[in-house]
């Protein structure tokens, strides 16, 4: 894919300061972080090297990328290395991507309390899942699977709902055989949905009891009981939306989909189509309108506002590992998981080295891209030939990185 011409970096470098003056005593700690390590990844202010092509003499600056999960540009990496150890634990069943999501109502509590609720929404969505596996009227074994949390829809407005994949099948109460579901069905999604809304506001009405809760604008009368109550009513009876996608079409497509959705931030680099006069234009697609990709145009203060609502709490697991994927016994039961489905045990990694990698070649190993190989001869390999320290000047030459 070639390489966008406009970023949210650009965006932030131009409208960024303006809107941290405009909303200076409600931005968090946390959301201006992520806005600075947008604004100076890949640029001078974080140093780097200079490299030359050994072929054709052409030279660059490579700026030291910010590295933060919220950045567009800093995913390919860690996404890649994510995956390089997920490949392994893939088992040879048919998955399933199941997707739970909040009301509208419950969407309002989350942003203000986003640590406490999203908490909330792993374990009502964990135990949702492994109770109503474990029983023997719908599959009656243990389950394992991982749940990534997303807080955004494609026009970028709030929205959280965990994407959960799940091998087709499970562990035996007695541990002696694989237990397998239909092969295009996993698990009533009414059976779900509704044990997935009463263990959800049993564990917020929980968390509010407790005092866990803090409520703020709009919301301050939902620190009254009673109050608190009442705005909860007209989602207790509400379908909540859990959601069976059509299973995957084998192991393999089980990396690769889930590699692009686990360091997916709130919108890519690729989606900006333009940023002029104190407007953003961007692509989304409209799933209410039979997925039909639209235009979409929002003035610069309201797009960094809604990319913002996306930051997550410092140190937050947006990734989890649950039943016989759980991080504590995840390798003895993938084992006894393999040996139930009489596959061959995994090779040995080959990429495993006793000395640290150089993140380029990383890289290439794990992507297949060289980040040596020279733009413009194709024949050369960049070499570095100085270093350059933090907030140093550019050398006179186009920054390209």
């Amino acid at each position: 894919m070639d390489r966008p011409k406009l970023e949210v970096a650009d965006i932030f470098r131009r409208y960024g300061e303006a809107y941290r003056q405009q909303h200076d005593g409600s931005l968090s700690t946390a959301q201006r972080r992520v806005m600075t390590a947008i604004e100076v990844c890949r640029t001078a202010a974080l140093g780097g090297h200079l490299e030359r092509c050994d072929c054709c003499n052409y030279e660059r600056p490579c700026y030291s990328s910010c590295r933060d999960r919220h950045c567009p540009k800093c995913q390919s990496l860690a996404r890649a290395a994510w995956v390089e150890k997920r490949t392994s634990e893939v088992l040879q069943t048919h998955y399933f991507h199941v997707v739970f999501s909040v009301p509208e109502q419950i969407a309002s509590i989350t942003y203000q309390n986003k640590e406490v609720v999203y908490d909330i929404l792993f374990r009502a969505t964990s135990e949702t899942l492994s109770t109503i596996a474990a029983d023997p009227k719908h599959l009656g074994a243990e389950i394992g699977f991982f749940a990534v949390l997303h807080s955004w829809g494609q026009n970028l407005l709030f929205h959280p709902h965990l994407h959960c994949v799940v091998p087709g099948g499970g562990i035996s109460p007695d541990g002696t055989q694989w237990i397998s579901c239909r092969p295009r069905f996993f698990l009533p999604v009414r059976v779900l949905s509704r044990l997935f809304r009463r263990l959800f506001l049993k564990y917020l009405q929980e968390a509010f009891d407790s005092g866990k809760l803090r409520f703020f604008s709009s919301l301050t009368s939902l620190q009254d009981p009673q109050a608190f109550s009442r705005h909860l009513d007209p989602v207790r009876n509400l379908k909540w939306v859990v959601y069976a996608k059509p299973p995957f079409a084998g192991p393999q497509q089980v990396v690769d989909y889930v590699g692009r959705y686990t360091h997916r931030v709130a919108i890519s680099n690729h989606r900006i189509v333009d940023i002029e006069d104190g407007h953003v234009k961007f692509n989304w697609r409209d799933y209410r309108d039979n997925n039909q990709q639209k235009t979409m145009t929002l003035s610069a203060e309201e797009f960094i506002r809604r990319f913002l609502l996306h930051v997550l709490p410092s140190g937050f697991h947006r990734i989890r590992y649950y039943g016989f994927l759980g991080n504590r016994h995840r390798k003895e039961k993938l084992e006894q998981c393999r040996q139930l489905l009489g596959m061959a045990p995994p090779s040995e990694s080959s990429s495993v080295t006793a000395t640290p990698e150089d993140y380029r070649d990383r890289y290439e190993r794990l992507t297949g891209h060289s980040l040596r190989e020279c733009p413009i001869c194709h024949r050369g390999r960049m070499i570095t030939i100085q270093v350059l320290p933090e907030g140093c000047s550019s050398p006179a030459i186009k920054d390209t990185s």
